[in-house]
């Protein structure tokens, strides 16, 4: 039997907010939260740009746990705590088992690798903390997700760069539908303002020394943010039963590979995931409202992902609304596509599309209607998000009004 999968919750934090709602009412009036990073640690690089969440919400979380977490983990866990309060579930030890969680991140705890090699490199330290290792794992997000959340069933890390958080979702997906799980807290967190992964970014040239301008033609580069976006899965059968409120149905999902470069983007990969995923919801390419695109502001980047939507639409490509929210709030690597996955279910529950922020000039290789500067109103029954990641790792999915 084919379950379907639907969403009964959402949580997250960014620069432009500390819970979904707030977050989202910046996305829908185009309000950016890219500014100078001002709390972290940079060293030699004053005057750096991006999307920095400024001071975390109050929480509850232990001492106990609290410390053996870096940041990544953090955000991911206050994501997924305000998602299961907006799904009004909890674990008991009855069903425990049939709870599970996916949470996809670009890089690792950056914060305590950084930390551990200046005390040893630089401040003379022979030892450094003991929770060293379970701390910076990639998996630490999903890990600390589980234990906060009593979460039993299959949990597991997603990386594939900057599209790991719909990678994560679509595996989630998979356990459900596979009849591994009933419900998965599924997402994406990241948190880069570390000194190293600063300047390792620096050094590709594709920061923009102000701010984010998607598909502007005098866009500059892309600018990192930090911040997690989960969502509560669960099965059709298993949300109706308890009386759960549907914020939207996942229809589809669609995966490729690029095969072409590690680092330069590729036409070909991306329309291959977006059809994919449309053949995998069973729709037509006229039946979507809204495309969330990846979006990032490069040159290239928004050039071949206009190319790629013109491949798979065609003419509907110009009728349909686009926009990338990431001139909002930034590129937030592993969690971008989960902070995206926000935007297009509120696209769908209110019925408007939140616009291209920072639009300033038209570029004829970017011709689309990329919604620039002010949210438009028209009926969301369908929207798509785009994830196209270095290494050439897509995944696309597709989200349905229930």
């Amino acid at each position: 039997m084919d379950r379907r999968v639907v969403i009964t919750g959402v949580g997250g934090l960014c620069g432009l907010g500390t819970d979904a709602a707030s977050m989202w009412k910046e996305m829908r009036e185009g309000r950016s939260a890219i500014g100078p990073i001002a709390n972290s640690e940079l060293h030699d690089l004053e005057g750096m740009t991006g999307a920095e969440i400024k001071a975390l919400p109050q929480h509850d979380i232990n001492r106990k746990q609290f410390v053996s977490m870096a940041r990544f983990s953090l955000l991911a866990v206050l994501a997924a705590r305000e998602a299961m309060r907006q799904a009004g579930l909890s674990c008991d030890e009855g069903n425990a088992h049939r709870f599970g969680a996916t949470v996809g991140v670009g890089g690792l705890g950056w914060d305590v690798m950084e930390e551990t090699y200046r005390a040893l490199f630089l401040d003379g330290a022979r030892r450094v903390g003991i929770l060293a290792v379970p701390k910076t794992m990639p998996s630490a997000a999903a890990g600390q997700v589980s234990l906060s959340l009593g979460l039993r069933g299959p949990v597991f890390g997603v990386t594939s760069a900057c599209a790991s958080a719909n990678h994560a979702i679509a595996s989630a997906v998979d356990q459900i539908k596979l009849g591994r799980a009933d419900v998965m807290v599924s997402g994406g967190s990241d948190a880069p303002f570390a000194w190293g992964v600063l300047k390792a970014w620096e050094a590709m040239r594709v920061l923009s020394p102000d701010t984010c301008r998607p598909f502007s033609a005098d866009r500059k580069g892309l600018v990192l943010g930090e911040g997690a976006g989960m969502a509560v899965l669960e099965s059709y059968e298993h949300a109706t039963r308890r009386g759960a409120t549907i914020l939207a149905e996942i229809a589809g999902v669609g995966l490729s590979a690029d095969a072409f470069h590690i680092a330069a983007p590729s036409v070909e990969g991306p329309a291959s995931a977006m059809r994919a995923c449309l053949a995998d919801a069973g729709l037509n390419a006229e039946d979507v409202d809204y495309l969330n695109a990846h979006g990032t502001g490069t040159k290239s980047n928004d050039q071949t992902e206009t190319a790629a939507i013109k491949r798979v639409f065609g003419n509907h490509a110009y009728l349909m609304s686009i926009s990338s929210t990431k001139s909002t709030h930034a590129h937030c690597l592993g969690a971008a596509s989960a902070l995206e996955i926000i935007a297009c279910v509120m696209a769908i529950q209110e019925d408007v599309v939140p616009p291209t922020a920072n639009y300033r000039e038209p570029d004829p290789a970017c011709d689309l209607d990329i919604t620039p500067n002010v949210p438009r109103e028209r009926k969301v029954r369908v929207a798509m998000s785009n994830a196209f990641a270095m290494g050439g790792t897509n995944a696309v999915l597709a989200f349905r009004q229930v």
